[in-house]
């Protein structure tokens, strides 16, 4: 429920997932959300991809948004300026890597693991441990297996564990998440946490949420992140980014 408090505060900033709420099923902007983002970028509110993808799977949409402000990826493990300039960057320990690669063989799940130059899909260089990682993700649709790794891996005191769908497990340095990014994000632009939009689906997205003056979950998010939400808005599929920016930023 949307507080008269939280309608009061002036939008100053968007932070927006991609996969499940910028971006439909195709993984397209639509002209709806193109539309709305543009209006809101011409009053002066800034714009930021706030995603677990990796810079190189984010630069062509923040070119169709024409965005000029940041771009934080990896869950919060790098920050970029639209620029190209990385502004920080959050190690995830390769030992902390090669454990949950043991972990991946044991269990014979799918993977995936973000170095800081390349994004390694069911396969891992030989020298694991002379690499720099930002993130690892298990994916499987055997709930026992994924929920058990979660549970496990969670216990870990150096890590922070979330999932960006139902049957993946992302896992960042502790600490490293799109919360505490967008932290340092508004220190730079000058702008506070209470005058933040943020949108998301997935438990990676709950942090910023629940930080944020106008957390708002998707219509097809996880049950938890509606909970955390201030408001609900429509699924991606109908254009429920365009629909938060109209209420939250222009009070339609």
């Amino acid at each position: 429920m949307v507080t008269s408090t939280t309608t009061s505060k002036q939008v100053k900033l968007i932070a927006l997932d991609m996969d499940g709420t910028l971006l439909n099923d195709k993984l397209e902007v639509t002209k709806t959300n193109l539309e709305a983002i543009t209006k809101a970028q011409e009053i002066g509110v800034d714009v930021v991809l706030c995603t677990g993808r990796s810079l190189i799977a984010c630069v062509d949409y923040a070119k169709q948004l024409k965005l000029t402000s940041y771009i934080i990826t990896g869950n919060g493990s790098e920050i970029w300026h639209t620029s190209g300039e990385l502004i920080e960057r959050n190690i995830l320990k390769s030992e902390l890597v090669d454990m949950m690669w043991n972990l991946k063989e044991k269990h014979q799940t799918n993977h995936w693991a973000a170095s800081v130059d390349k994004v390694w899909r069911n396969e891992m260089p030989k020298e694991l441990l002379t690499y720099e990682w930002l993130k690892f993700g298990f994916e499987t649709k055997d709930d026992k297996v994924r929920e058990m790794l979660f549970d496990l891996l969670s216990q870990n005191q150096e890590l922070e564990v979330s999932n960006s769908s139902l049957t993946n497990i992302e896992i960042n340095a502790a600490g490293v998440n799109k919360a505490v990014a967008l932290n340092t994000i508004c220190k730079n632009l000058n702008c506070e946490m209470g005058n933040v939009l943020t949108i998301g689906d997935s438990l990676n997205d709950i942090a910023m949420i629940r930080e944020a003056g106008f957390g708002v979950a998707m219509g097809n998010a996880q049950p938890t992140v509606k909970k955390a939400a201030n408001w609900v808005t429509s699924t991606n599929n109908e254009d429920g980014v365009a629909h938060a920016i109209d209420r939250f930023v222009f009070k339609k």
